[in-house]
């Protein structure tokens, strides 16, 4: 179905405007400290202040008053709780019973306050001191193997932490540095470096102003990204075509009330996002792209024979680019029926899509997980480079790809180290300027590392942030053999289900936050971190901690590293209290991207890494920008042919959430109310099925290894999406997942379509 004006039955209203600040509202109230919370929201992403612990978007040089979305507000809300959690709070409940708690509860139950270690004898967590905990991990791991010890980061770490814990495993023995990235946009860091030679995207807040046509793929910049929508408001009101594709109409990307605007909020106004909206079937993107580069070199073929303008950038072609030739006979040959059928759109959609492409001059495309987190992640992330190199829309002003990453610093973590790939790593450097021998063969990424825990090679995991228990596919099969493993450390702020599927020693470590002050031998500290474009922003906390027992992530890290490692050339002690020491090591290993980074960590709007892409200078293996031909429009061409029953799920996040942070059980943007157990499917498929809306049903996995992995009690809500496609929420789809349904070189879950079928039914209820 691709249409630009029909409304989804699930929220009639626009993104932002009251409903917005209605959210924002409760979401303080319910935490307990909305005066608090409030003031310190005006230091939010503002220089000087700290960056937004939720998503990555960029951070502009002169701020808004309110330089705040409505996720942001509710992720500063979540931190800044009253609600603690002492030690008090394990006392009168054991691990076994608090694995029965529902995700939300266990992280609303408030702030971890101190170190805490679990006692077996009584299935309790019981406080423990600092000095205890870092001397029995450092004893655990030194007799573990190195690469029996995984060490995790998820994407809130700052640029500091990240780079003290990835020297730390190396030093250790191993490359086993697993993170977030792993699980969402490892295919964009793959995909853009093959083609362009940078792994990251190469726009700026100020291509927003300079372009002349928008590309959203996959992304819900509605609750993933909503300061993002600023740009994209002002953007429209200059009259730039904005062209999406996804599976839902998500209200972000149809329209938007800026809660800033006092017109927009006093007037039944809003701004139209989105010119063009088609829903693509879940893992049809490859087909649309093709579908649309197919319009494109059709249209220059015809202007060659009749002696008009070439449609494609010719100069640019031949001077930058190899695989042209290649790429246009595949899409001059593939026939439009199988581009409909893999699309699910009409050939007049994706015409009318590029006409619009033709017209532009200069080009952005926004792509989300709903590219990367498929089989062909890696493929569809080469296509979006396909279609922008067809006109020259890569290292000019306005133009070029942009992966929007949803996690703080997961971009920033990977350009200081953390990678289990030691060909991204600078090895070499970290050996002379540390003098010791770097581990040179390839660690786990999240997936390899799941599956060494299942068959036993995996002992250790070390966890700074995250729930990975929670976020991993087949979670049926990983938390039985989790339980098995020697040691679990768990470096957090708030209780999650991996504190609770733990190892026979587990420690849990509570950190400060990201808000909060953060003072070292009575000296006030700053922290950095990349945001998705590519700039390095300074932060500084200024809410006070939670508690007088926590201890930043540096000191943590410092304090296991001298437990565990021999002497060596670096004063852990020291970094941990002088941060400025720590960016000075990193301009050291860095020196391209990191010179002079104390003197420019204040930069207004960041300072930007080196991306010789947008100077049209290519790293990759041919010294050009690569044209790709794709494998298949066919999303998993190594599933066997799929029963006519069986459907493609793809997961969802909801309005409120943050990864696997659950704020409410509601989801307005989709009518949802009470429950995050609900699957939507067209009303088509339900009858196609032979059940009706508000059913309860089962879903099982249809996967090429016979194992049975099916998740119940889910109830049935009509929902407009392409056919044969079903939503439902992550985590709570996680079990569906099998472990080998991943990206192809990235290894990234295939989340975004998943093959199941429906099993059971039960009595007909309300959702």
């Amino acid at each position: 179905m691709s249409t630009a004006h029909k409304k989804s039955d699930a929220y009639q209203q626009a993104s932002g405007g009251w409903g917005s600040v209605k959210a924002v509202a409760s979401a303080l109230v319910h935490e307990r400290a909305p005066v608090t919370t409030s003031r310190v929201l005006v230091h939010q992403n503002k220089p000087g202040g700290f960056m937004c612990v939720g998503c990555s978007w960029a951070k502009p040089a002169h701020p808004h008053p309110f330089e705040f979305c409505e996720s942001g507000a509710k992720a500063t809300a979540w931190d800044t709780t009253s609600r603690r959690v002492e030690p008090e709070f394990f006392a009168s409940h054991t691990v076994s019973e608090l694995e029965a708690w529902h995700d939300h509860d266990l992280e609303e139950a408030g702030r971890l306050c101190a170190p805490m270690r679990w006692d077996a004898a009584t299935d309790r967590y019981v406080e423990t001191t600092w000095e205890h905990a870092f001397g029995e991990i450092g004893r655990e791991l030194r007799a573990l193997d190195p690469d029996s010890v995984v060490f995790y980061t998820s994407g809130r770490a700052s640029l500091e932490t990240s780079y003290m814990y990835q020297l730390l495993a190396r030093m250790y023995g191993t490359n086993n540095l697993p993170d977030s990235s792993n699980m969402c946009h490892e295919s964009t860091s793959v995909g853009l470096k093959e083609a362009i030679g940078v792994g990251v995207g190469t726009i700026t807040l100020d291509d927003f102003t300079r372009t002349d046509l928008m590309f959203f793929f996959g992304q819900n910049v509605g609750t993933n990204s909503p300061r993002m929508l600023h740009d994209l408001q002002a953007a429209r009101e200059r009259g730039v075509p904005i062209i999406t594709f996804n599976p839902i109409r998500e209200p972000g990307l149809v329209s938007f009330v800026n809660p800033q605007s006092p017109s927009q909020m006093l007037t039944p106004g809003a701004t139209q996002i989105s010119t063009q909206y088609h829903q693509v079937k879940a893992g049809g993107d490859s087909a649309a792209i093709a579908g649309i580069c197919k319009a494109v070199i059709e249209a220059d073929d015809r202007a060659q024979v009749e002696g008009g303008a070439r449609i494609i950038d010719v100069a640019f072609i031949e001077e930058h680019t190899t695989g042209f030739d290649a790429f246009a006979a595949y899409v001059r040959n593939i026939g439009w029926e199988e581009i409909e059928r893999a699309s699910s759109l009409p050939r007049e959609a994706l015409m009318m899509a590029a006409d619009e492409y033709m017209r532009a001059k200069a080009v952005i495309a926004h792509f989300g997980m709903g590219l990367t987190q498929h089989r062909m992640g890696v493929q569809n992330v080469r296509m979006i480079v396909n279609l922008l190199l067809l006109r020259g829309n890569i290292g000019k002003p306005g133009a070029g790809p942009s992966p929007i990453r949803g996690h703080s610093n997961v971009q920033g973590q990977r350009t200081v180290g953390i990678t289990e790939k030691p060909s991204l790593a600078p090895l070499d450097k970290l050996a002379e300027q540390y003098h010791f021998e770097p581990p040179r063969h390839e660690g786990m990424a999240t997936v390899d590392a799941c599956k060494g825990v299942i068959d036993g090679r995996v002992r250790a995991v070390m966890q700074l942030g995250g729930n990975l228990v929670r976020s991993v596919p087949d979670r049926y099969a990983i938390e039985p053999a989790w339980r098995k493993l020697r040691l679990t450390v768990n470096v957090a702020t708030k209780l999650n289900r991996s504190h609770l599927v733990h190892g026979e020693v587990s420690y849990l470590l509570p950190c400060l936050s990201r808000i909060e002050i953060d003072t070292r031998l009575g000296k006030p500290q700053a922290v950095s971190m990349e945001d998705s474009t590519g700039c390095m922003h300074g932060s500084r906390g200024v809410a006070l901690p939670a508690s007088d027992r926590l201890l930043p992530e540096q000191a943590i890290v410092a304090g296991i590293a001298m437990a565990t490692l021999d002497p060596s050339s670096v004063d852990w002690e020291a970094w941990s209290n002088d941060y400025a020491l720590i960016r000075d090591a990193i301009a050291q290993t860095y020196p391209d991207i990191f010179h002079d980074f104390n003197a420019r960590l204040w930069t207004p709007g960041g300072f930007h890494r080196p991306l010789p892409a947008r100077e049209r200078k290519w790293q990759t293996k041919s010294g050009r920008a690569e044209f790709l031909v794709p494998e298949s429009l066919n999303e998993d061409p190594d599933m066997p042919e799929r029963c006519p029953t069986d459907l493609r799920l793809f997961t969802l996040r909801s309005d409120s959430q943050f990864n696997t942070t659950i704020y409410r059980l509601d989801d307005r943007f989709r009518g949802i109310s009470g429950t995050r157990m609900v699957v939507l499917m067209n009303p088509a498929d339900i009858a196609r099925q032979g059940i009706e809306a508000g059913m309860s049903i089962s879903l099982e996995a249809v996967s090429p290894d016979g194992m049975k992995r099916q998740v119940d009690g889910f109830r049935v809500v009509s929902f407009d999406l392409p056919e044969g496609c079903i939503g439902g929420y992550f985590p709570e789809c996680n079990p569906l997942i099998p472990l080998s349904h991943h990206a192809k070189a990235s290894k990234v879950p295939a989340a975004k379509s998943i093959p199941v079928r429906i099993v059971r039914e039960a009595a007909l209820g309300e959702v």
